[in-house]
């Protein structure tokens, strides 16, 4: 069978999601869609390859379903065909997955990002029939491998059997397990993209072949900087960069990424992070000043280079 093709070679964000205050609005918090949006063209006028709203960075699970689909509304846009668009569309069931992603296709969506059913540990056929019935809306997928969140684990053996769908063109591993890139790609053909910010620079010498980011939210430029410089075999000038970004690229994978990144965005201070919707309370002061000091150090080290 004939895979659908979109390049996904480069940095796509997973974009955050800014909110403002507003007593009428859920848990207080409203989306701020002109900041969103503005948001949007800061990544791509950075170089970035394209964004990825309503991902758990962009608190998906926090959104009423009109918020949901307006910001991929806003998301495409603002990208305004400078580059892609890949739609969050995970649900509980395929019924409710398969909806956001004909939404997202309606809406100009190039692709879509697919969990397994969350909330739920499906067995293998409930994840195999989950994205079948999500890729007959027709756009691109990209799996996404998180098994932390969803308790559900796409192993390599289990990647090879979606890859067998056409739509699956892509699988966003974030296991954290770098030998994955390797099993994978002996398999089956599917464009293995890095998913977890702090094993970037293993996940690109194993042959991942794009970064689905969290972090260059806030250093987007560099972050595009780096990715060329792995694409390109540059290894040496790669690490060198990438070591002064690891520190703050591990809260990526911590269970306060969302405001981590967002606090590492307002110290940075080129775009807005702002707080987060419940479940998701502020910082404690010790991972406050631990965010900080580390974006400190990334931003230092980056200023002499």
């Amino acid at each position: 069978m004939t895979q659908q093709n979109i390049d996904l070679g480069g940095v796509v964000v997973a974009t955050t999601l800014a909110f403002k205050e507003d007593a009428s609005a859920p848990a207080g918090l409203a989306v701020d869609y002109d900041r969103f949006g503005e948001h949007v063209d800061f990544l791509m006028s950075n170089g970035c390859r394209g964004v990825g709203p309503n991902g758990s960075l962009g608190e998906y699970s926090s959104l009423t379903d009109e918020e949901r689909r307006k910001v991929i509304q806003v998301a495409v846009e603002a990208v305004d065909g400078r580059g892609i668009v890949i739609a969050g569309v995970h649900g509980v069931g395929s019924h409710q997955a398969r909806t956001w992603a004909e939404l997202a296709r309606e809406d100009g969506a190039d692709g879509v990002l697919l969990l397994p059913p969350t909330l739920y540990r499906a067995n293998e056929g409930e994840v195999i029939a989950h994205f079948e019935e999500v890729a007959k809306v027709g756009l691109p997928i990209m799996a996404y491998n998180n098994p932390f969140d969803t308790k559900v684990d796409l192993v390599p053996s289990l990647v090879a059997k979606l890859a067998e769908i056409p739509e699956v063109v892509a699988i966003k591993e974030f296991s954290g397990d770098v030998r994955r890139v390797y099993e994978i790609r002996e398999l089956c053909d599917i464009d293995v993209i890095a998913g977890a910010d702090d094993v970037l620079f293993e996940s690109m010498v194993n042959g991942a072949v794009g970064w689905f980011a969290g972090y260059p939210n806030a250093f987007p430029r560099e972050a595009v900087e780096l990715y060329n410089l792995l694409a390109n075999g540059d290894w040496q000038q790669a690490r060198r960069l990438y070591e002064q970004l690891v520190p703050v690229f591990r809260w990526d994978t911590r269970t306060e990424f969302v405001q981590a990144i967002k606090l590492s965005m307002d110290i940075c201070g080129n775009s807005y992070g702002g707080p987060t919707r419940p479940p998701r309370g502020p910082l404690s002061d010790e991972q406050r000043a631990q965010v900080t000091a580390d974006t400190e150090r990334a931003l230092a080290a980056l200023a002499v280079r």
